[in-house]
């Protein structure tokens, strides 16, 4: 069993600075939600949606801090990685609905008649506030994200979320400077296409993960070629390689060793050798190999 979780990732100071971010993203998405009820704004609704994918960008973060730091019971033998997952899963769908809703909703504002009246000044406000907001939650990461990949995709998050911010503003000025009401509209298109690749995204990596497919990047030809370069090492088969959550992969195999090194004692350090092969070169969390005499060899249906 290797353990390569980050100490940023398990450390209680990225904690705190996650759970501070979060607590800001959602204090004003509640603020944004009600102000678009107020302004009749679509964009800062739009905006709202997308601040929650922010919030729940810093759940998963919150939640792949703790979950490091628990340890596996006799019921749950690899923990509760996959509680990530199932969020993620749930996250995407709605974000998808959510999305193809506001995008509906502002091309029909977009090409109808301007039915409903959109107040520009406190849309502007509301706006403003999200952009404070979040520039603030990005200064709060900017330090742990140099350190911490899990902190890294909160603060990528937070940052396209500013730009969201950023349409509202121009979109108010211009409904405040020329009365076109359709700007929101345009906003919120401009907003939902920024939320669609990353929803869709984020299912993909989900739907990945529970067909335990290979993480991306990992090419098993590469690995197997890494377990027959070791001394000691005939051939290797039946090879697998998944993962539990994102950044927590795990690999199994069967390796084939050379009757001489099993009868000199050589299997501990032929083991040793795999696991750190596997530890450094492709960062794998939980590795299995079993060890086989050259005669003994016993190929799976999914070889």
């Amino acid at each position: 069993m290797h353990d390569h979780a980050s100490p940023g990732i398990r450390g209680a100071d990225n904690r705190r600075l996650l759970s501070v971010s979060l607590a800001i993203t959602a204090v004003v998405m509640v603020v944004q939600v009600v102000g678009a009820v107020l302004s009749g704004s679509l964009a800062l609704l739009a905006d709202a949606a997308h601040m929650f994918t922010d919030a729940a960008a810093l759940v998963v973060a919150l939640v792949a801090s703790v979950v490091a730091a628990r340890p596996a019971t006799e019921r749950s033998t690899f923990g509760y990685q996959r509680a990530e997952v199932l969020g993620a899963l749930i996250n995407a769908i709605v974000l998808i609905a959510l999305s193809v809703w506001v995008a509906t909703e502002g091309v029909r504002r977009l090409l109808g008649p301007a039915e409903t009246d959109v107040a520009g000044g406190l849309m502007l406000v509301v706006a403003i506030i999200g952009l404070l907001a979040n520039a603030a939650a990005m200064w709060l990461l900017s330090g742990a994200q140099r350190r911490s990949m899990n902190v890294r995709g909160a603060y990528l998050e937070v940052m396209g979320d500013l730009l969201g911010s950023v349409a509202v503003i121009v979109a108010a000025v211009v409904i405040i400077a020329t009365g076109w009401v359709q700007a929101d509209a345009v906003a919120s298109l401009l907003i939902a296409a920024m939320i669609v690749p990353r929803a869709v995204s984020l299912l993909r990596e989900v739907v990945s993960v529970l067909t335990e497919s290979a993480p991306q990047g990992t090419h098993v030809r590469e690995i197997r070629e890494h377990i027959l370069a070791t001394p000691g090492v005939v051939d290797a088969h039946d090879i697998h390689v998944w993962q539990l959550t994102r950044g927590a992969p795990v690999f199994t195999a069967h390796v084939v060793v050379d009757d001489a090194a099993l009868a000199d004692g050589c299997a501990p350090g032929i083991l040793s050798r795999l696991q750190g092969c596997l530890s450094d070169h492709f960062d794998v969390e939980h590795s299995t190999f079993q060890l086989e005499p050259a005669g003994h060899v016993e190929h799976d249906a999914h070889a």
